[in-house]
């Protein structure tokens, strides 16, 4: 099989890889799958976050369009966040990354290379 030539292929894929590799990025969309929250929801979904990085990082995935920011209230400024169908997508990317994790036991080699 020739491998196709991947300059557009790998520069995409190495931007999104770079992307959701972000501190915290993952984390944050898979506390939405579940279902919309709001900002103290997720905050305490993950703990060691600081405020000023969950709010950047949820800024960045509203930006890309794989969260929407809904104003709940806007007398007190509640809003909650959900994850679009694009953000939804991941569903199936974090459950392949689950069983490769279980697959490799990646925990306990993490864990014996301290």
């Amino acid at each position: 099989m020739t491998q196709p030539n991947c300059t557009h292929k790998c520069s995409s894929y190495h931007q999104a890889i770079e992307f959701i590799g972000k501190r915290w990025m993952g984390m944050i969309i898979y506390s939405l799958l579940s279902g919309p929250k709001r900002y103290h929801e997720i905050h305490t979904l993950i703990p060691g976050i600081s405020d000023r990085l969950l709010t950047e990082r949820l800024n960045e995935l509203v930006d890309a369009g794989l969260i929407n920011k809904k104003l709940i209230d806007s007398s007190i400024k509640k809003v909650e966040y959900e994850l679009t169908p694009n953000g939804l997508a991941f569903n199936d990317v974090i459950l392949s990354i689950q069983k490769w994790i279980d697959l490799c036991d990646f925990e306990k080699q993490t864990n014996e290379s301290k």
